[in-house]
């Protein structure tokens, strides 16, 4: 059974989303504050953390960048803040997708299942199979390990940029709009919030683009989306 952590000093919207998704199969445990909440991030083993942005001692920011500095589980980060710096934040430390107070339960649930299927399709790679490898100019795509090389150095990637990366150098010179790399990578319809795809894109940029202003690799179509060049 998958395990999630809901991080949430409200306790009747930690008792709704738990009561939800243990309903849809999930086991679930809550905790209070963010230093609570860090804690069994850490040294429990969970499949997704539900992580609130506003909480007591330590914020959701802090224990979003935190968790994924030990670990690539999926993180929903969800607020009542509905303002894009808060989102771009979020996203830009790691989170994997931001929900806004407030949302349906349901919603909730079927965000939840989409990360973790996709999550799980992508780790759940056969030891027996040979590394599948993408090599574009100096880039270097371990797919079975999941792990990017840039120039033979080694750089970190959350699951979620791992993905974005790979798909567009899967698919060069092909432009892709912002919703159709959300559909893609989130397995879901972005209802009109691109903002992921953004934050993910610069921070990708950041980690495989010898300048950013000038990028090599992922090329901005204005208007429409982005590109993988070769």
């Amino acid at each position: 059974m998958s395990r999630i952590l809901i991080v949430e000093d409200e306790e009747s919207i930690a008792d709704l989303e738990k009561d939800y998704l243990e309903l849809s199969g999930f086991e679930v445990e809550t905790r209070n504050n963010g230093r609570d909440g860090l804690q069994a991030a850490l040294e429990k083993e969970f499949d997704l953390v539900i992580l609130d942005l506003m909480l007591p001692e330590i914020d959701g920011f802090d224990v979003c960048k935190q968790i994924r500095g030990k670990k690539n589980i999926p993180i929903i980060m969800v607020s009542a803040k509905k303002d894009d710096i808060d989102k771009i934040h979020g996203l830009g430390l790691g989170a994997d997708d931001y929900m806004t107070k407030p949302f349906s339960p349901s919603e909730l649930v079927a965000r939840v299942k989409a990360h973790m299927a996709r999550y799980d399709r992508l780790v759940g790679s056969n030891p027996s199979k040979n590394n599948d490898i993408v090599e574009i100019r100096g880039i270097k795509i371990d797919k079975t390990a999941r792990r990017v090389y840039i120039d033979g150095v080694e750089k970190n990637f959350t699951t979620k940029e791992f993905d974005l990366l790979t798909f567009l150098a899967e698919n060069p010179n092909h432009v892709y709009t912002k919703d159709e790399l959300f559909r893609q990578i989130w397995d879901m319809e972005s209802i009109g919030d691109i903002a992921t795809v953004t934050v993910h894109i610069k921070k990708i940029r950041e980690k495989i683009e010898y300048d950013t202003a000038n990028p090599q690799y992922i090329e901005t179509i204005w208007g429409v989306g982005y590109r993988f060049k070769v």
